[in-house]
């Protein structure tokens, strides 16, 4: 039987099986999904073990390997001059070949936004802010505020990125702005709350939080506590994992089944 998997360490947490594998079931589709957990160290053997196993259909890459794991794959679509980090592997004819589903994840539930020239605030300077950061140069957004432990690695994306704007350690207080993001793991179950004083944010600003695990984060709450717009982890994470599953299954999953599939996943 064919399949795909997810792998990234730690693993536990993931909702991509029950999100594939609610697809593949409501199509018909005779595969499976699966969650591998894979240390760092590892990399190089799973992919090399997955190139000669003719079932293996791909699989999606979370923590931490978004960027480690360029180094172990083909990069025909330049991923690594673009965005920098991979979340998706398929195998191609030639090979295993890195892509990256998360930016477009990532834009989808913010599409009706008009953000061009706006401020935003960015959490993080992972794999998963390379994609979001990606995400809003294509748009136009004005000065991006990035927070993160190391700000000069955040100021060395906002570069990377020709976003104009600051680099700044967490705990630093927020700019107005149109958009929040957090691309972090801060707010995940087991990890520290991310912290931060929403007070300077307008009124009808909008808070995205990627983070899926709890839903409502202590971020996503305090939005709520100010009646600010929100989008969940979930939002991004069905979005990417629709692109993932028609390269994995060459399928469309059923996009029009999403308020089942998240009754589902929050069940």
């Amino acid at each position: 039987m064919s399949y795909a998997e997810v792998i990234g360490d730690p693993i536990a947490h993931s909702k991509s099986p029950l999100i594939h594998g609610f697809w593949l079931k409501a199509l018909g589709i005779d595969a499976e999904y699966r969650a591998l957990q894979v240390p760092p160290e590892g990399l190089g053997d799973y992919f090399a073990a997955r190139a000669r196993d003719t079932a293996w259909r791909g699989c999606n890459v979370t923590l931490p390997h978004k960027v480690a794991v360029l180094d172990h794959v083909g990069d025909p679509g330049g991923v690594r001059a673009s965005i920098g980090a991979v979340n998706t592997v398929v195998r191609g004819e030639d090979g295993l070949i890195g892509t990256n589903t998360d930016a477009a994840g990532f834009y989808a539930p913010i599409a009706g936004l008009d953000l061009a020239g706006k401020p935003v605030v960015v959490v993080g300077a992972g794999g998963a802010a390379r994609a979001i950061l990606f995400a809003l140069s294509r748009l136009g957004v004005g000065r991006v505020t990035c927070l993160n432990r190391n700000p000069l690695k955040a100021a060395a994306l906002l570069a990377g990125f020709g976003l104009k704007g600051d680099a700044l350690p967490l705990g630093a207080p927020l700019p107005p702005a149109a958009l929040l993001v957090n691309a972090s793991s801060l707010g995940m179950a087991g990890q520290p709350p991310l912290a931060l004083d929403l007070a300077p944010l307008p009124e009808d600003a909008w808070v995205y939080d990627i983070v899926y695990a709890p839903l409502e984060t202590p971020l996503l709450a305090a939005a709520h506590a100010r009646g600010l717009e929100t989008v969940d982890g979930l939002e991004m994470l069905i979005g990417q994992a629709a692109l993932a599953f028609e390269l994995f299954f060459d399928a469309a999953p059923p996009r029009d089944r999403d308020d089942e599939l998240r009754a589902v996943l929050t069940a």
